[in-house]
């Protein structure tokens, strides 16, 4: 026979679990899933504005060329594009880019955004190491992109982003 003590425990019990469970399922969404990310900065302009919220998806490490991702830098987190894929040679020439040795466009750059002549040489590297990604802000003339910090690490990548969710006005896929 049970205590009323007993019984007063086990409905407490039966009550809280669910909001535990959803507790645990939201934090482990946000973990491994699925987070809010906003973006600081000009860096990424006209693509992406300062005070805009994306949608970072922490599950898909599958990185291509222009991704848009989100990587740490110390303690900074930074939204950049990826540019470059492991083992590739980067260079710009008169605003164009060139991936070992052939023409890419970039269809995204608006506004006669330019990119200065670069390449990887300039920063110590003949090719993109293994493991690494070579990114840049769509706004080339105000970005700390890899021109500046070099490849980024795939262990430094947070994940990727192409979902802005506020302001409401922009909501969707960019």
């Amino acid at each position: 026979m049970m205590l009323e003590s007993d019984q007063k425990i086990i409905k407490f019990l039966k009550d809280i679990i669910p909001y535990i469970v959803i507790i645990i399922a939201v934090v482990l969404f946000r973990s491994y899933i699925i987070t809010p990310v906003e973006v600081e900065g000009t860096s990424m302009y006209s693509t992406l504005d300062n005070g805009e919220i994306l949608l970072l998806k922490k599950y898909d490490k599958n990185y291509k060329r222009f991704d848009v991702i989100v990587f740490s830098n110390g303690k900074d987190k930074l939204i950049k594009r990826i540019v470059g894929l492991p083992g590739e040679t980067i260079e710009y020439k008169n605003n164009k880019l060139y991936i070992d040795g052939k023409y890419i466009k970039e269809p995204f750059l608006k506004n006669n955004q330019k990119t200065y002549d670069f390449n990887l040489e300039d920063i110590g590297y003949e090719k993109i190491p293994d493991g690494s990604y070579f990114v840049l802000g769509d706004n080339r003339t105000n970005s700390t992109d890899s021109r500046i910090i070099g490849p980024v690490s795939s262990k430094q990548i947070a994940g990727k982003t192409d979902f802005v969710i506020f302001p409401f006005t922009k909501f969707g896929k960019f």
